[in-house]
């Protein structure tokens, strides 16, 4: 007797199986059958300024009255003319207050005013040079290498220094 070829089980798993079982057994329901309406509802809303001014308008947010803390009247980038807005830290949320409380106001730079500035410029060029030079230590591992001797000195792409 001649074998008989036979097809693979998965063949006919995938040929024979009807379609009913292939079909989810519970009904499906997608959020499409709720159609939104092409407009949304809009409501109006009495927009108050931080200078007291007011005006209507329509909107999807639900609030009856929202006040602005920042527009057009005091922000710096719309009146950049205004002294009062210069110089001014934002601090709405508290987050400056609670940092400075914290760590203290020792990482703020002072800043010279005036006079000081033309008075202290000799002194403040000394301070620069000593702060490059224990920069320069920090970086170099405590091998403080002074201007002179980095003069001749050529770092390659490998990194080795080169003279």
């Amino acid at each position: 007797m001649p074998p008989t070829l036979h097809p693979s089980p998965s063949l006919l798993r995938s040929t024979l199986l009807p379609q009913q079982l292939l079909q989810p057994t519970q009904q499906i329901r997608h959020a499409s059958l709720l159609k939104r309406p092409l407009r949304p509802y809009t409501f109006t809303q009495l927009v108050a300024l931080s200078d007291g001014s007011t005006f209507l308008t329509r909107t999807t947010s639900p609030q009856p009255v929202f006040r602005s803390a920042k527009d057009t009247a005091n922000h710096p980038l719309w009146q950049p003319s205004l002294e009062s807005l210069k110089n001014i830290e934002s601090d709405e949320a508290g987050r400056l207050r609670a940092f400075r409380e914290r760590f203290g106001r020792g990482w703020e730079a002072e800043a010279p005013v005036g006079e000081k500035k033309k008075e202290d410029a000799g002194e403040n060029k000394g301070q620069q040079e000593e702060q490059e030079e224990s920069l320069m230590d920090l970086i170099s591992g405590g091998q403080a290498m002074g201007r002179e001797m980095m003069k001749g000195v050529v770092n390659t792409r490998s990194g080795k220094e080169k003279k």
